[in-house]
């Protein structure tokens, strides 16, 4: 066996000891494929006013401008479908915000993995990644080998479905590398036909700016009028596109405790929600990934979905 093959087989094994549900290596290298899309994307204003996915393109595109010398992308992804769910009929929020805010959650086991490559293997700088930097998480994911992007645009796996998250370690260490695995969408819409605000425009295109979790998470500004009423209670993110997917018939729950959910959260209906203060607030979402809209913008989207 190879030192690449010795060292690839290390990395996963740990990977798996840590929690992830799975973990692909790619080439560090220009991801051509993704440039002309990318730059079609936001030509088009698709970012609404997330501008900052228009900072750092080039970076964005190859690894080697974020991490000097880097050899290889390992990409993990880590499971987050929950065990229970939100009451039926109440106001609802994205099911990755149930537990503890997932980038605390995983930039620790991304530690340990850099600290066992350097224990194990030796002196190997590089950094960690978890959708915090102008990194393309689900190109490098499907690169990797971990799934196909399906037509939402999310990550799908045949086996898992696509409720994980996907993170990244850059190395300036040689490893295998993974191939792609083959789409497996085939002629299915059930996707772009449930999206409330039609915000898949085409199969694998989807207009940001028009995505449910991109007013209730990102738009600062009020929410436009004209998507009154087509918000599905969705006041927290949006799993439409995700819960409708056949292929996530087969999530499985995560087995990682910080991701469970308060109990408060489960058992709110909607009169709780709207009679919602900042002391239960700050209770139920004391470390969630909620606090990024603050108390003033989740209430802001519980009056849209009242009125």
């Amino acid at each position: 066996m190879s030192a690449h093959q010795k060292n690839t087989e290390l990395i996963k094994t740990e990977a798996k000891r840590l929690g992830f549900l799975s973990c692909g290596i790619s080439k560090a290298e220009f991801l051509e494929e993704e440039a002309p899309r990318l730059e079609k994307w936001l030509r088009n204003n698709m970012n609404g006013e997330m501008q900052y996915m228009e900072n750092n393109f080039d970076k964005r595109l190859d690894p080697t401008k974020l991490v000097e010398g880097s050899k290889s992308v390992i990409s993990l992804l880590l499971n987050y479908y929950p065990e229970e769910k939100q009451l039926d009929g109440t106001y609802k929020i994205s099911k990755y915000a149930y537990g503890q805010d997932y980038h605390y959650v995983i930039k620790t086991k991304l530690k340990q993995l850099q600290e066992f490559i350097s224990e194990e293997i030796g002196e190997v700088n590089g950094r960690a990644f978890v959708d915090s930097a102008p990194v393309l998480d689900k190109a490098w994911a499907a690169k990797s080998g971990l799934g196909w992007i399906g037509k939402h645009s999310n990550l799908l796996t045949q086996q898992v479905g696509s409720f994980y998250f996907i993170a990244e370690l850059i190395i300036d260490l040689e490893l295998e590398y993974d191939s792609r695995v083959t789409d497996h969408c085939g002629t299915c819409t059930a996707c772009l036909d449930a999206c409330p605000t039609k915000a898949i425009v085409a199969p694998y295109v989807v207009d940001g700016s028009k995505c449910i979790s991109y007013f209730t998470i990102e738009l600062k500004n009020e929410l436009p009028a004209e998507f009154h009423g087509k918000f599905d209670d969705w006041m927290f993110g949006c799993d439409v596109c995700q819960d409708v997917c056949p292929w996530n018939r087969f999530s499985k729950p995560h087995q990682e405790p910080l991701f469970d959910p308060k109990p408060e959260l489960l058992s709110m209906t909607k009169k709780d929600w709207e009679e919602i203060t900042e002391e239960v607030f700050r209770k139920v979402f004391q470390k969630s990934a909620v606090k990024r809209t603050k108390f003033s913008g989740l209430t802001r989207n519980i009056d849209f979905l009242k009125k």
